[in-house]
């Protein structure tokens, strides 16, 4: 029997812009950017080590980890290189590393809680995450059911498709391991679709 496969939603422009306006703390900032201009899943933004991150290069490397203390997995077992050439989002990972993110402990793991409680050093899990990311969303009115902090790693896949980026790159960059995982990014979009048909109306009317 077949099945009806869901086409993944981008979030759109004003609902990214309201929602990184809101943001009070630089670590979430840093980590929807990640999501966002990098495309990574949210257990690979919570699994970065400081070594992973490349400032002169303007990279990030993903890798497999499996141990992080929440059981956070990063899913994808390939290793893989990310450029980050939008400088916004380096810079935000360098604020929070700098300015916010606690100086007094030898954890690794980049995205830590802080504050003075109980569980201050603690690599972040994906719960907090995502509680973090309703809070925001249902403040903003944008709270639907695929508004998700995976729903910015599609919105970032939509844009890179629909901006010219190939089949095979796109995959790499996402860190697929199958092109049939990459492929319902390349389905076409809504608007494309409408450009299109006006164009093909045009040329109807012309002749």
């Amino acid at each position: 029997m077949k099945t009806v496969q869901p086409v993944p939603r981008p979030m759109d422009e004003e609902q990214i812009t309201s929602l990184l306006a809101s943001l009070r703390f630089k670590r979430d900032k840093a980590m929807l950017l990640l999501m966002l201009h990098g495309g990574l899943r949210p257990g690979e933004v919570l699994n970065l080590q400081l070594q992973d991150i490349q400032y002169g290069r303007k990279r990030l490397i993903v890798r497999y980890r499996d141990d992080h203390p929440k059981g956070v997995r990063t899913k994808s077992r390939t290793e893989r290189v990310v450029d980050l050439l939008q400088p916004e989002t380096l810079q935000s990972i360098s604020d929070y590393v700098m300015h916010e993110r606690p100086s007094d402990t030898d954890s690794p793991y980049v995205f830590l809680v802080g504050g003075q409680g109980k569980r201050r050093h603690e690599p972040l899990s994906y719960h907090t995450l995502a509680k973090l990311f309703e809070r925001h969303c249902e403040r903003l009115g944008i709270r639907d059911p695929w508004v998700t902090p995976h729903a910015l790693r599609h919105t970032h896949a939509t844009r890179m498709w629909e901006g010219g980026m190939r089949e095979l790159s796109l995959q790499k960059r996402l860190g697929h391991a199958s092109p049939e995982s990459t492929r319902i990014y390349t389905r076409v979009a809504d608007p494309i679709v409408v450009e299109e048909y006006r164009r093909a109306l045009g040329s109807e009317t012309r002749e």
